[in-house]
């Protein structure tokens, strides 16, 4: 029963300190959550190229030769 009071004792005595540790970690991990689905919900699909124009050839690069 000692060690009870002594745990009782302790948040009564840090109990604002408690409360804004765990705030601190909630905003953080609320943080983190709404970047990693912002960052989900960015995500397009990558360009594909299906065929080549009918009018590409590799001279007329912009390259000089």
């Amino acid at each position: 029963m000692n060690i009870l009071s002594n745990i009782k004792n302790f948040v009564k005595d840090h109990q604002a300190d408690i409360i804004l540790v765990i705030g601190v970690i909630l905003i953080s991990l609320l943080s983190f959550a709404m970047g990693y689905i912002m960052a989900k919900q960015g995500e397009k699909e990558p360009i594909r190229i299906e065929q080549f124009p009918t009018n590409y050839s590799p001279r007329t690069n912009f390259a000089k030769e």
